[in-house]
């Protein structure tokens, strides 16, 4: 509804909203987020953001804050609010440190192509570059990981600033984007007009897929003989879910995903050989090295993914569907390379493929996973010592949750683990910090995640250390009464810098022993439940006691302090070089 001091016109098809008389820039910019269609915030107040948050008090109806523990915080949630909506996260943070703390989480963002809006304040112009109280150059600071910044420092620029940091950020690879607005930009009076930003000059977000190109990719497919689809987190990204899976049924070929791409088909879809990288599956690992023909949709040949690039798939030709133009041939030379948004390639792919008879191509994918079955998963999921295993307590949950759960993952052993033994069965449900791996991500993003999915249950799994690196934002979910299921999975170590140690530094593990507090106690201090386990015989009601608490509710269970996770490509190794056991 547009107030009464305020016009809404058309000119040449987009809406305008025009305000009969001056208001503040902190209100100019509030009422930006609203155009946009923001209904949620993350973040924390201070000096030069100060106006903004007065003016956001008297849209507290319309646009809900979340107010984290730490800046850190606040863009985690954003990230985590966007993954699972698709929408535009919005963070916000105040000068200096305040914008400073954001940093690691717009990095994060910028690797895995989520798509941020993050307001920082900044002291008023005439005092930039002074070294004034709170001042830090978070422009220069934050422009190697963001898509797009910008400074403003008067309050009319605010609503083209804002306008077009948006429609960067949802647009083509999505992203980050800072905008950094000083404090007399705030307070200064001037019109407004708000206009949509629909392009921006020498930035083409939606290349114009080559049809010849496609040509070439069909006919590739229908020569094949052992074809295989990798796919990655650019199929969830462009919300290709039906275009994807057509693709995969019509063509018949097998398909693995990249950790990031885990959710955009259902794990037990029967065409779902598995996960690929350093700890995926073992099948789809070796196997690339055997395809004729390997199909890269939305995703980018990361080091986890390909192993030694010198020896990775070889003897195929390599087809890749790709909306950024500088991934193309970036890290693996592509045969066939289709520039666009896969969600519209797939379309036009999937006109030109039939169905090839690939059963006995499918039943090598077959004999591998019975491989890693009894080589791996039967010993991890029943093992055969009284201590409990991560694959079990992880493979259980999935069981109880029927894999519908949105599931939050940390960084290290435990995010491998429940990612190879989690069965995905619902679209965007795999949130984690895929290509910067920060640790403390998990905890926040959840929070993230149920805010803008409250319909859905949230699982955050996390290892004893990365829940002590952003446990504070317990005290987020206390206030806000954002219900999320929290399972530490507890080796007393930092497991996989330990794993690495053992596996190749000789045992030496050097600073990676964690002497705990009591993390019970911690959780009921914050008004959440908690319960803690060590013994099998425990472990399934607890896991039921933990999903149907209608609460936010902590499970702490003890597993074994030198479990490793298998299989496991060395660094440098080729795929073909994959470890089952040490």
């Amino acid at each position: 509804m547009i107030p009464s001091a305020y016009k809404e016109m058309t000119l040449s098809g987009q809406r305008r909203i025009i305000s009969k008389e001056k208001i503040t820039g902190s209100e100019s910019l509030v009422r930006c987020l609203l155009q946009e269609g923001v209904d949620t915030i993350f973040g924390y107040p201070g000096g030069a953001i100060m106006p903004v948050y007065d003016s956001l008090y008297h849209f507290e109806d319309e646009i809900n804050h979340i107010l984290t523990r730490h800046e850190q915080g606040a863009v985690h949630a954003a990230q985590g609010y966007a993954r699972v909506s698709g929408k535009v996260g919005v963070c916000m943070a105040t000068s200096g440190p305040g914008a400073t703390n954001l940093i690691t989480g717009i990095a994060d963002a910028q690797i895995d192509s989520t798509p941020l809006v993050c307001i920082t304040g900044q002291v008023s112009a005439h005092l930039l570059g002074t070294d004034a109280f709170q001042e830090t150059d978070v422009i220069a600071i934050s422009t190697a990981v963001t898509k797009w910044n910008i400074q403003v420092t008067t309050a009319k620029d605010i609503p083209a600033a804002i306008a077009k940091a948006f429609y960067i950020a949802r647009s083509g690879r999505p992203g980050p984007v800072v905008v950094d607005v000083t404090k007399n930009a705030q307070v200064e009076l001037a019109s407004f007009e708000y206009q949509k930003c629909l392009e921006v000059k020498s930035y083409t977000p939606d290349p114009v897929i080559d049809i010849d190109q496609i040509d070439n990719a069909a006919e590739a497919i229908k020569n094949a003989k052992r074809p295989l689809i990798i796919f990655g987190h650019g199929v969830i990204i462009s919300g290709a879910k039906d275009e994807f899976q057509t693709f995969v049924e019509k063509s018949g070929i097998p398909a693995a995903c990249t950790i990031m791409g885990l959710s955009g088909l259902n794990t037990d879809h029967p065409l779902h050989m598995g996960m690929l990288g350093m700890h995926g599956n073992y099948g789809p690992n070796v196997l690339t090295n055997e395809c004729d023909v390997l199909i890269a949709i939305g995703m980018r040949f990361d080091d986890r993914v390909t192993g030694d690039t010198k020896r990775y798939a070889t003897q195929a030709k390599v087809i890749h569907l790709e909306i950024d133009a500088s991934e193309i041939d970036k890290i693996i030379k592509a045969d066939f390379p289709v520039l666009g948004d896969c969600r519209t390639s797939l379309k036009l792919l999937t006109e030109r493929v039939n169905a090839g008879n690939y059963d006995a191509w499918i039943n090598q994918f077959e004999h591998c996973r019975k491989i890693e079955y009894d080589k791996v998963i039967a010993k991890e999921i029943s093992p055969d010592s009284e201590v409990l295993s991560m694959a079990e307590v992880v493979n259980k949950i999935s069981e109880l949750s029927n894999g519908e759960a949105v599931l939050v993952t940390d960084v290290g052993q435990h995010q491998m683990i429940a990612q190879r033994y989690y069965n995905f069965k619902n679209w965007r449900s795999n949130i984690t910090s895929g290509g910067l791996g920060t640790m403390g991500f998990c905890l926040p993003a959840a929070m993230g995640a149920k805010v803008a999915c409250p319909e859905r249950q949230v699982i955050a799994v996390m290892g004893d250390g990365g829940f002590q690196m952003t446990l504070q934002e317990m005290g987020t979910l206390f206030q806000s009464q954002i219900n999320i299921k929290i399972l530490i999975l507890n080796n007393e170590f930092l497991g996989m810098v330990r794993q690495w140690q053992q596996l190749f530094f000789d045992k030496r593990y050097a600073s990676t022993t964690m002497i705990n507090p009591d993390f019970q106690t911690i959780a009921k201090g914050y008004g959440v439940s908690a319960q803690k386990i060590e013994k099998r015989e425990n472990l399934e009601q607890a896991i039921k006691t933990f999903l149907n608490d209608t609460n936010s509710s902590l499970l702490e269970v003890m597993v074994g302090k030198e479990d490793n996770v298998f299989p496991m490509i060395p660094s440098g190794a080729s795929l073909s070089e994959i470890k089952l056991e040490p």
